[in-house]
């Protein structure tokens, strides 16, 4: 049976093979992101993409509107956009913190606000996380803002998965370990992972149709390496 599923962070990475598969797969993909040409290139059946800027309330807004005139409800949502700035602590400005927290929390959180009316039972939001957010994990200089912000978005799915379970609604978070991705270049230059945005999009994608079945308010560590 095909599925409603919203994904951000779709122009690139693991968030452009997760659209492709899944639209590929019959169910109906709804891309978010701020550059919808790689995807829209692809003419892909059952995709819809949005120009969305995920840090403006406003944009978000937007994708409130498209499901409430064309889908009622939502099946999944996965909360797959990311921001990272690697500078050092001392350098790391009040602004710097604000651009990583708007993308990987405030955002997660205000979208899948603006959604919960459209959420049944059976709904599964999955949040792509790091391994850098688990406490006690291996710690990189540079990505204070970046990991310690994906340190807050485990919390939040935790009481989102508390708070609502009630209602059928399972909240999981994935922390990922490397992944060949472009974001990763930017933390690690140099560094080759041994997983592609591929194989890790095709785990997420199965993890987001079938793991509320077994998971909820969990914390589910994804990494054969690291950093």
């Amino acid at each position: 049976m095909s599925k409603n599923i919203i994904i951000t962070g779709t122009s690139r990475g693991i968030g452009y093979e997760l659209a492709t598969q899944l639209s590929n797969e019959g169910h109906h993909v709804l891309a978010l992101s701020r550059n919808i040409k790689p995807l829209q290139n692809n003419n892909l059946d059952n995709l819809e993409c949005i120009a969305c800027d995920i840090a403006i309330e406003d944009d978000l807004k937007s994708v409130q509107r498209y499901v409430e005139e064309h889908w009622k409800h939502v099946d999944i949502i996965i909360h797959n956009a990311g921001r990272l700035v690697n500078k050092a602590f001392g350098e790391t400005t009040t602004a710097d913190f604000l651009d990583v927290y708007k993308v990987n929390v405030f955002a997660v959180a205000e979208l899948t606000r603006l959604l919960l009316p459209y959420l049944k039972n059976e709904s599964h939001v999955v949040t792509v996380s790091s391994m850098g957010g688990i406490q006690g994990s291996m710690k990189f200089p540079g990505l204070a803002a970046y990991s310690s912000s994906k340190g807050a978005v485990i919390t939040l799915s935790e009481l989102l998965a508390e708070e609502y379970k009630e209602q059928g609604i399972s909240f999981n978070v994935l922390a990922l370990g490397a992944v060949q991705t472009e974001m990763l270049a930017e933390a690690f230059p140099g560094y080759e992972a041994p997983t592609t945005a591929k194989e890790m999009g095709r785990y997420i994608a199965n993890f987001a149709l079938t793991g509320h079945q077994f998971y909820n308010g969990k914390v589910l560590q994804v990494s054969a390496s690291t950093p």
